[in-house]
């Protein structure tokens, strides 16, 4: 039986390898992030030669110095690739890590921005990814503006989304429409399920197909090798999904 865990994973696996995107050699995962670190690992673990940063990663950590190292990279053009999820999403690729309500998120808090605005500007791709598809997430137009997902004429950018992952569906960023199309839905669900789930509007079109499940040799090595490299940093994740617990 396939883990939905699993089936993100080896999602968010394939855009990464996207031949149609820019490289990604060097990925930066944020913290808390497991489905994306699990897929990082399984390209790397299918002899892709990428480089993985992981900020979270408990020991062997590259940033010595925090995330001051990893701003300075991105900076320098040297991270391809990030991830960046949100309390609230929209249909512009705008994320909200502030709050609801009137500024400052007065309603309901979220973590905060941190340096998501300036890692979605100078990364030349982003991958949002967040598991709750609802509509209390995917929303017409964010509370906060975090990080923008398109930037006016004559702003310097080196990138923006390329795709969002959830739990229902796959959808892609078209940047010059500043607009997202479903790109696939996962197992149980239809166009007409994610339109009631979105609270933005999204193009579809007539025959949208089904999120691939992992290949035998994706599930191997996520229960593997993949697993074997996140015990230490993610062990809750590893008990519930594969069902594998750290060394004492």
């Amino acid at each position: 039986m396939i883990a939905p865990e699993e089936r993100l994973a080896a999602a968010v696996a394939r855009l990464i390898l996207d031949p149609a995107a820019p490289p990604a050699r060097h990925i930066a995962v944020g913290a808390a992030s497991p489905i994306p670190a699990a897929a990082c690992w399984l390209v790397a673990k299918r002899g892709h030669p990428v480089r993985l940063s992981l900020l979270h990663k408990r020991s062997g950590n590259p940033f010595s110095e925090g995330s001051r190292e990893l701003f300075d990279l991105t900076g320098q053009g040297r991270i391809d690739l990030f991830f960046l999820g949100g309390g609230q999403i929209d249909g512009q690729a705008n994320i909200n890590l502030v709050g609801t309500g009137a500024w400052p998120g007065a309603e309901v808090r979220f973590p905060g921005s941190f340096g998501s605005a300036f890692m979605y500007i100078m990364t030349p791709r982003t991958i949002l990814f967040r598991e709750e598809h609802s509509p209390r997430v995917l929303v017409p137009r964010v509370d906060n503006v975090s990080a923008a997902g398109v930037s006016p004429p004559g702003v310097f950018r080196r990138g923006t989304a390329q795709a969002l992952v959830t739990g229902r569906c796959v959808f892609r960023f078209d940047a010059a429409r500043a607009r997202f199309a479903l790109d696939s839905t996962h197992p149980g669900e239809s166009v007409a399920s994610i339109r009631a789930a979105t609270g933005f509007d999204f193009d579809a079109a007539d025959d949208v197909p089904q999120t691939p499940d992992p290949t035998e040799q994706e599930l191997a090595l996520l229960r593997g090798p993949v697993c074997d490299e996140m015990l230490e940093t993610y062990p809750d994740f590893c008990a519930r999904v594969w069902g594998r617990a750290a060394a004492a």
